[in-house]
């Protein structure tokens, strides 16, 4: 089993953005690394894309959804802020080859709590915007995660 996890590409400053946080959009350099994450993953992904809600992680999987003729599906459970309970159960549902993409608060408590439950880190661990993570399962659970940053 396979799953991957995308921390959102590069959006706007939180601090110049005038709306709501949830409604900030990529920006030019998100753009290209949505398109470089899809490049990345178009002949991996199995079609099974999950999103928290806010636009940018929306953004950064319409590429990939794009290519595969697939939608992106949002799930609350990945959303800034989210448990590392809620996110696990996400990932669980998702199943193999899926795509889940959320936030820079979520990411590395999941990876952590996967760490701690034994999974071995094969790369140094990236937390950049656009970071790839690769996590590889044998049926009971996560056992291997590798990131890279494709731009």
């Amino acid at each position: 089993m396979r799953s991957y996890l995308v921390r959102h590409a590069k959006a706007g400053q939180r601090d110049r953005w005038e709306g709501a946080d949830a409604e900030r959009p990529l920006s030019i350099a998100g753009r290209a690394q949505a398109e470089a994450i899809a490049e990345r993953l178009v002949g991996v992904a199995s079609g099974v894309l999950v999103s928290s809600p806010f636009v940018r992680c929306v953004q950064t999987l319409q590429p990939l959804a794009a290519r595969l003729d697939a939608d992106v599906v949002t799930d609350a459970r990945l959303g800034e802020g989210a448990t590392i309970s809620d996110a696990l159960a996400v990932l669980a549902e998702a199943g193999d080859g899926a795509v889940l993409c959320s936030h820079g608060d979520v990411i590395p408590d999941v990876v952590g709590a996967l760490v701690r439950r034994g999974l071995q880190l094969t790369t140094r661990p990236l937390w950049k915007k656009g970071v790839i993570w690769t996590l590889d399962g044998d049926g009971d659970g996560y056992v291997e995660a590798g990131s890279e940053r494709p731009v």
